[in-house]
Protein backbone atom coordinates (compact mmCIF):
# COMPACT_ATOMS: atom_id res chain seq x y z
CA UNK A 1 0.00 0.00 0.00
CA UNK A 2 1.65 3.39 -0.87
CA UNK A 3 1.40 6.53 1.77
CA UNK A 4 -2.23 8.10 0.33
CA UNK A 5 -3.97 4.65 0.94
CA UNK A 6 -2.83 4.32 4.41
CA UNK A 7 -3.48 8.29 5.20
CA UNK A 8 -6.87 7.48 3.55
CA UNK A 9 -7.51 4.29 5.71
CA UNK A 10 -6.22 6.32 9.06
CA UNK A 11 -8.98 8.97 8.22
CA UNK A 12 -11.75 6.62 7.53
CA UNK A 13 -10.79 4.61 11.11
CA UNK A 14 -10.41 8.07 12.77
CA UNK A 15 -13.75 9.03 11.64
CA UNK A 16 -15.53 6.02 13.02
CA UNK A 17 -13.38 5.66 16.27
CA UNK A 18 -15.51 8.88 16.62
CA UNK A 19 -19.06 7.22 16.81
CA UNK A 20 -20.06 5.48 19.86
CA UNK A 21 -21.05 2.15 20.35
CA UNK A 22 -24.09 1.28 21.72
CA UNK A 23 -25.32 -2.14 22.61
CA UNK A 24 -22.42 -5.26 23.22
CA UNK A 25 -19.81 -6.75 21.71
CA UNK A 26 -21.12 -7.99 18.53
CA UNK A 27 -23.02 -4.49 17.54
CA UNK A 28 -21.96 -2.25 15.15
CA UNK A 29 -20.61 1.30 15.93
CA UNK A 30 -23.85 3.98 15.77
CA UNK A 31 -24.23 7.50 16.13
CA UNK A 32 -25.26 8.50 20.20
CA UNK A 33 -28.78 9.20 19.94
CA UNK A 34 -29.59 12.89 21.72
CA UNK A 35 -32.63 13.02 24.15
CA UNK A 36 -33.72 16.87 23.95
CA UNK A 37 -35.36 17.73 27.45
CA UNK A 38 -38.40 20.02 27.28
CA UNK A 39 -39.81 22.85 29.53
CA UNK A 40 -42.61 20.47 30.62
CA UNK A 41 -39.92 17.95 31.81
CA UNK A 42 -37.73 20.99 33.43
CA UNK A 43 -41.18 22.10 35.31
CA UNK A 44 -42.44 18.75 36.56
CA UNK A 45 -38.32 18.10 38.36
CA UNK A 46 -38.73 21.73 39.66
CA UNK A 47 -42.73 21.13 40.91
CA UNK A 48 -41.27 18.07 42.67
CA UNK A 49 -38.58 19.85 44.29
CA UNK A 50 -40.99 22.40 45.26
CA UNK A 51 -43.45 19.63 46.58
CA UNK A 52 -40.32 18.61 48.89
CA UNK A 53 -40.24 21.34 50.62
CA UNK A 54 -43.82 21.11 51.35
CA UNK A 55 -44.88 24.66 49.92
CA UNK A 56 -48.29 26.01 50.00
CA UNK A 57 -50.37 27.96 47.26
CA UNK A 58 -50.93 31.42 48.09
CA UNK A 59 -54.24 32.21 46.60
CA UNK A 60 -55.60 36.05 45.26
CA UNK A 61 -52.75 37.40 43.83
CA UNK A 62 -53.57 39.23 41.07
CA UNK A 63 -49.58 40.43 40.26
CA UNK A 64 -46.07 40.14 40.88
CA UNK A 65 -43.39 42.92 40.20
CA UNK A 66 -40.29 42.27 40.65
CA UNK A 67 -37.80 45.60 40.23
CA UNK A 68 -34.22 44.89 38.78
CA UNK A 69 -31.61 47.62 39.48
CA UNK A 70 -31.51 48.86 35.69
CA UNK A 71 -34.92 50.21 35.95
CA UNK A 72 -37.07 47.27 34.07
CA UNK A 73 -39.73 45.86 35.88
CA UNK A 74 -40.19 41.65 35.28
CA UNK A 75 -44.26 41.85 35.19
CA UNK A 76 -46.20 38.53 36.42
CA UNK A 77 -49.81 38.92 35.15
CA UNK A 78 -52.55 36.22 37.48
CA UNK A 79 -49.39 34.36 38.43
CA UNK A 80 -49.39 31.04 40.60
CA UNK A 81 -47.37 32.17 43.86
CA UNK A 82 -46.02 29.18 46.07
CA UNK A 83 -44.12 29.76 49.64
CA UNK A 84 -42.28 27.83 52.40
CA UNK A 85 -41.97 29.77 55.03
CA UNK A 86 -39.49 27.23 56.87
CA UNK A 87 -37.09 26.82 53.70
CA UNK A 88 -37.69 30.69 53.29
CA UNK A 89 -38.52 29.92 49.50
CA UNK A 90 -41.30 31.74 47.25
CA UNK A 91 -41.79 30.38 43.49
CA UNK A 92 -43.88 32.34 41.11
CA UNK A 93 -44.77 30.57 38.20
CA UNK A 94 -46.16 32.07 35.28
CA UNK A 95 -45.83 34.02 32.29
CA UNK A 96 -43.07 36.83 32.63
CA UNK A 97 -42.75 40.33 30.74
CA UNK A 98 -39.98 42.54 30.85
CA UNK A 99 -41.48 46.25 30.97
CA UNK A 100 -39.83 49.89 31.86
CA UNK A 101 -40.50 51.20 35.20
CA UNK A 102 -42.18 54.23 33.34
CA UNK A 103 -44.54 51.87 31.67
CA UNK A 104 -46.17 50.86 35.23
CA UNK A 105 -46.99 54.22 36.54
CA UNK A 106 -48.82 55.72 38.33
CA UNK A 107 -49.96 52.11 39.51
CA UNK A 108 -46.75 50.59 40.56
CA UNK A 109 -46.42 53.48 42.87
CA UNK A 110 -47.32 52.26 46.25
CA UNK A 111 -44.96 49.17 46.04
CA UNK A 112 -41.91 51.00 45.39
CA UNK A 113 -39.32 50.86 48.16
CA UNK A 114 -36.62 54.13 48.92
CA UNK A 115 -34.42 52.55 46.56
CA UNK A 116 -36.53 52.27 43.52
CA UNK A 117 -38.30 56.01 44.21
CA UNK A 118 -34.68 57.23 44.06
CA UNK A 119 -33.99 55.82 40.79
CA UNK A 120 -37.38 57.12 39.40
CA UNK A 121 -37.07 60.78 40.25
CA UNK A 122 -33.28 60.28 38.33
CA UNK A 123 -35.57 59.16 35.42
CA UNK A 124 -37.84 61.58 36.13
CA UNK A 125 -35.33 64.50 36.20
CA UNK A 126 -33.60 62.58 32.65
CA UNK A 127 -37.11 62.78 30.84
CA UNK A 128 -37.25 66.38 31.83
CA UNK A 129 -33.96 67.67 30.76
CA UNK A 130 -34.40 65.78 27.67
CA UNK A 131 -37.82 68.45 26.87
CA UNK A 132 -36.45 71.41 28.17
CA UNK A 133 -38.16 74.27 25.97
CA UNK A 134 -35.90 76.36 23.48
CA UNK A 135 -34.63 79.52 24.62
CA UNK A 136 -36.32 82.45 23.65
CA UNK A 137 -35.35 84.50 20.68
CA UNK A 138 -34.06 88.12 21.95
CA UNK A 139 -34.08 89.63 18.48
CA UNK A 140 -37.80 89.47 18.74
CA UNK A 141 -39.21 92.33 20.65
CA UNK A 142 -42.18 91.87 22.62
CA UNK A 143 -45.14 93.65 22.01
CA UNK A 144 -46.54 96.14 24.53
CA UNK A 145 -50.36 97.32 24.82
CA UNK A 146 -50.50 100.20 26.29
CA UNK A 147 -53.77 101.16 27.59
Amino acid sequence: MDRKAIAEKIRKLQANAENVQLGGKGTPRRKKKIVFKTAAADDKKVQSNLKKLSVTNIPGIEEVNMIKDDGTVIHFNNPKVQASVPANTFSITGAGENKQITDMLPGILNQLGPESLTHLKKLANNVTSQFKPAPADDDVPAWRIIS
